[in-house]
């Protein structure tokens, strides 16, 4: 149910209009001033105003003026005997929703009303996304503390609502598509489209099909004229991942594009101008590529106008439990439960993992774990066994990193009883009878053990 204000000076028709749209179940306004309707808007705040054009002392073209200025989410539909296509072409550009000619049909004026209500629910459903789209990309969900990340964070909140190309380098899964999302969604095309490639997903003449489009004709199985996703991307963002794979060929094109701002479809000879911000990805060094003439340095260079580099995860351990409890907060929102707790013991094996497949390795393995915990805590055995056993051996090997070089072998082995002695009767709570018994040794032999010798 909508709420609709209707008017026209003349009574019968207003009745007409009125009987119309409550028949669909609206809340109906009726006026025969335009005057006093406009007065009312305010407090009534109505989806739609239904009126006549002509009228005396203020026309239609008055009362939309009105509401173009002043209630910017409300439709106007305008309603005359003096239809004309002049007319209508001035109430289109005037901002009118719909015209509709007197007489009309019941059916033409319900279905205007409709229409109107449809465009408003698609348009307040794309203003919904675009705020989902916004949060979900906002700089914020960039997780970490660590001061890598943080330059990250600085330099990218700095050039986002630039059209400077962009070129993101980092290691698969430190989440480059989430910068380069990030980027298009805190800047001033967020509007527009963000048109996504993986530029190793798709052999080079299939490639350059998609990125710059091609002429009927221009091949086998070219049935039709094709848009590439730079025209599609027009206004907007496209982001180009792992652009380290690109046939030498693609680059070369690739570069006309971000020197001249035109790209030409495949088979045609004439070429279209394009207002894009590209932002580029690689998922390896591309100076060895330059030197062995497998990438372009001129390329390079109008890439990496602004170079951001992502660290791998193994190189900002201390953001893991960061990570952990945003991807236990998502897992929750994806579930509609509440956010399931990590024992302590498991956290520390997270953290002693040089994770090789960065953060989406992470994301997988709470995922997992979230899956196979049968209780309200994630505990070391729900983890990736491989996690397990690698975090195992890394702390193993910082353990005997760690032991003293040099010392008499005796000596040593002193010191490690003494102190599995001292920690089974911190156990025992200083209870010796307790501990020796634990230690399958004898009283006698226990005092012998923790008593400090006297010197000689």
């Amino acid at each position: 149910m909508a709420k609709i204000i209707i008017i026209d000076d003349e009574p019968a028709m207003v009745e007409v209009i009125v009987t119309l749209c409550r028949e669909k179940g609206h809340q109906v306004f009726p006026f025969n001033s335009a005057a006093k309707a406009v007065e009312q808007m305010d407090s009534i705040q109505p989806q739609i105003v239904i009126t006549d054009v002509k009228m005396e002392t203020m026309s239609g073209f008055d009362v939309l003026r009105h509401v173009r200025e002043n209630h910017r989410q409300t439709l106007v539909i305008l309603i005359t005997a003096y239809a004309s296509v002049d007319t209508a072409i001035e109430a289109m550009k005037m901002g009118a929703h719909g015209y509709v000619p007197k007489p009309f049909k019941i059916d033409e004026l319900q279905m205007t009303v409709q229409r109107a209500l449809d465009y408003q629910s698609t348009m307040r459903e794309n203003t919904y996304l675009r705020k989902e789209l916004k949060n979900k990309y906002k700089f914020e969900n960039i997780i970490g503390a660590s001061r890598a990340m943080q330059q990250v964070y600085n330099l990218i909140n700095k050039v986002a609502d630039t059209d400077s190309t962009v070129l993101i380098q980092g290691e698969s899964g430190t989440g480059k598509e989430l910068v380069a999302r990030g980027l298009h969604f805190n800047s001033n095309r967020q509007h527009q489209p963000f048109i996504a490639i993986n530029c190793s997903a798709l052999p080079e003449n299939l490639l350059e099909s998609e990125l710059f489009g091609h002429k009927k004709g221009a091949f086998t199985g070219a049935v039709a004229d094709k848009r590439g996703l730079f025209e599609e991307a027009n206004l907007g963002t496209i982001f180009l991942d792992e652009v380290n794979s690109m046939a030498t060929s693609l680059q070369t094109k690739l570069l006309r594009v971000l020197q001249e701002r035109e790209v030409r479809r495949v088979g045609d000879n004439k070429s279209s101008s394009v207002n894009v911000r590209v932002v580029g990805a690689t998922n390896e060094p591309l100076q060895p590529k330059m030197k062995d003439g497998t990438f372009r340095e001129d390329l390079y260079y109008r890439l990496a106008v602004i170079p951001v580099e992502i660290p791998p995860l193994r190189e900002r351990l201390d953001d893991v439990p960061l990570l952990v409890n945003h991807f236990l907060q998502k897992q929750a929102s994806a579930t509609g439960g509440e956010p399931k707790k990590v024992d302590p013991k498991a956290v520390d094996i997270l953290c002693h993992y040089d994770y090789p497949g960065n953060v989406r390795e992470l994301e997988n393995a709470i995922e997992r774990a979230c899956a196979l915990c049968d209780e309200e805590m994630i505990l070391p055995s729900d983890l990736p066994p491989q996690i397990v056993a690698a975090a195992q051996e890394d702390k193993a090997e910082k353990q005997i990193a760690a032991m003293p070089v040099g010392q008499p072998l005796d000596e040593f082995i002193q010191q490690q009883e003494r102190g599995y002695i001292e920690a089974t009767l911190n156990h025992c709570n200083g209870a010796r009878e307790k501990a020796a018994s634990m230690l399958g040794i004898s009283m006698a032999t226990l005092y012998r053990k923790v008593e400090p010798k006297s010197k000689k």
